[in-house]
């Protein structure tokens, strides 16, 4: 009998700019809550040095969030940058029992390049 995989870990990724000030105060407020979340995979992703991972989607707003839990895409969008709201979405989106969004499926696909990585 083959080994088993072990499952794909959440994955919560930001994607944003290095010119936009907001994700450059954003970003100590995402690495503080990748600390208390050793279980979830947190990744920065600049979409300007990053446009080969992130084409087609285009990006803009920020700070746009991706949460995947295993294949299925939780939650794509824009959110409002503060810590309280982030953990709030990360926990809310990540617990069992939550049901996938509708994905499109450039964003599908971008979580899995994301998952690869």
């Amino acid at each position: 009998m083959p080994p088993a995989t072990a499952p794909t870990p959440a994955l919560v990724a930001c994607l944003c700019a290095q010119w936009c000030l907001t994700c450059g105060a954003y970003r100590s407020v995402f690495d503080a809550l990748a600390a208390e979340m050793p279980d979830v995979r947190f990744v920065w992703v600049d979409i300007e040095d990053e446009a080969d991972l992130v084409d087609p989607i285009e990006v803009e707003n920020f700070p746009t969030l991706l949460i995947g839990a295993g294949d299925d895409v939780r939650f794509f969008g824009t959110v409002m940058p503060h810590a309280d709201t982030l953990k709030r979405m990360v926990q809310t989106q990540l617990e069992p029992g939550v049901r996938a969004a509708a994905a499109d499926p450039d964003v599908q696909a971008l979580l899995t390049r994301l998952q690869a990585q």
